[in-house]
């Protein structure tokens, strides 16, 4: 097929208005996405960097999930010393009483003193969350950043047993026996002080280093669209711009047609 010739005027404006074309085009990719860089074709550097912030705040976020999961977890065991000590305190209670009571009233307090004992191991075993009781032994581990750094929270046992608060001493026939009984609960709740001390202190650690890790994620995220998003108000301005452009571009190509028609009116 032959190829058709255009004047020179010709040419020039309709490889204005391609050009102009093909700005429009991205000027409206822009405006539709909010990203002036949507592709690597766009800025190579800019995405791949963008892209790499956008997936190491996705990675705090699953560490930021798993914190949060472990301060529950903590927060359940605190939570249940609080009970444990109360219980602890009524054990103190009966045997304290138990020293001036009678021999039916010694055999009655036995009995609430054994209940309480099996409450404390109730409340021991409920302090579950998510599979891990850190009152019944197990450790939690909290995974700070894609470094691997982490806290270790070591658990204790909060049973009855694991507190040394044993049945009450010979039915406490004595009040020697009595004392020692007062003497391992008043061992337990101080053990329990311990542990809820070294908790609060794991917890206002995870705790930091959850803030911190909600403030990395915004930092990534406000810095990769830094990198890709458009000004919309630039971009707006540019589109108006270049559809006026355009339509002075179709304009000036009829013109040049018109002169290509005056030549061919000599003809007739």
């Amino acid at each position: 097929m032959a190829s058709i010739s255009l004047t020179a005027q010709m040419t020039t404006n309709l490889m204005s208005l391609q050009s102009t074309a093909k700005l429009l085009g991205m000027t409206q990719e822009r405006l539709a996405t909010g990203k002036k860089v949507n592709s690597a074709v766009d800025d190579p550097v800019a995405f791949f960097d963008a892209q790499s912030h956008y997936q190491l705040a996705n990675d705090y976020a699953s560490l930021k999930n798993g914190m949060s999961e472990a301060v529950q977890t903590i927060k359940a065991a605190t939570d249940t010393i609080e009970s444990l000590t109360e219980v602890l305190q009524q054990m103190k209670s009966l045997a304290v009483s138990a020293k001036s009571a009678d021999a039916a009233g010694v055999t009655e307090l036995v009995a609430q003193y054994k209940e309480l004992q099996t409450q404390l191991d109730s409340l021991a075993g409920d302090a579950i969350y998510k599979g891990i009781n850190l009152l019944g032994g197990d450790s939690l581990e909290v995974v700070f950043n894609t470094g691997g750094d982490s806290l270790t929270v070591a658990g204790t046992t909060a049973t009855s047993a694991g507190l040394s608060v044993t049945a009450p001493g010979n039915d406490w026939a004595a009040t020697a026996d009595i004392d020692a009984d007062i003497v391992l609960v008043e061992a337990a709740v101080s053990t329990l002080r311990t542990t809820a001390k070294t908790l609060a202190s794991s917890l206002s650690l995870v705790t930091t280093r959850q803030n911190f890790t909600d403030k990395m994620i915004a930092t990534l995220k406000v810095g990769a669209d830094n990198l890709t998003l458009a000004d919309m108000n630039e971009e707006g301005a540019n589109m108006l711009m270049l559809q006026t452009r355009q339509a002075l571009g179709i304009q000036s190509l009829s013109i040049a047609s018109q002169s290509a028609q005056q030549v061919l009116s000599l003809f007739q």
